[in-house]
């Protein structure tokens, strides 16, 4: 397989088990080794105290980016310290995306900046997250 079957395979399986991003209506828009996009649209159950949305929902849309771009090798990476930044609200009806990109990988460790932007390109928030290869693998392996 390519790198890049590698990364859609691998994510193809990941999303098979993600009901936290299925739940939210996440789409997986682009998949690549080591990046990827998703986007959600903010519903009114997203919303805060403000009328804006909940800075949870803004980090679980880029924390699912940000898994899926560092699970892109078949090889298990979970996260070992995420922090986010928020720039503007986002607002109900606004259609949100992350995209994750890699920028170190050594090891057993990776960081990945996720930019999340709304529908207009505005910047809405910047996180970074730092990865940790576990045992296992997405993808069956041969002996």
């Amino acid at each position: 397989m390519t790198p890049q079957e590698i990364a859609e395979a691998s994510a193809r399986a990941m999303w098979n088990d993600d009901s936290a991003s299925q739940r939210l209506n996440m789409a997986l828009d682009h998949i690549a080794p080591g990046q990827a996009t998703l986007s959600m649209t903010i519903t009114a159950d997203m919303s805060n105290g403000h009328g804006t949305c909940h800075g949870g929902y803004i980090f679980t849309l880029a924390d699912s980016a940000f898994a899926f771009a560092c699970n892109s090798y078949n090889q298990m990476a979970v996260a070992q310290h995420c922090s986010v930044t928020y720039l503007i609200p986002g607002h109900i009806g606004d259609r949100l995306t992350a995209t994750a990109t890699e920028t170190h990988r050594l090891g057993r460790s990776g960081i990945y900046d996720i930019r999340i932007t709304n529908q207009t390109g505005a910047h809405v928030a910047e996180f970074r997250g730092h990865s940790r290869t576990v045992k296992g693998t997405h993808l069956p392996t041969g002996s």
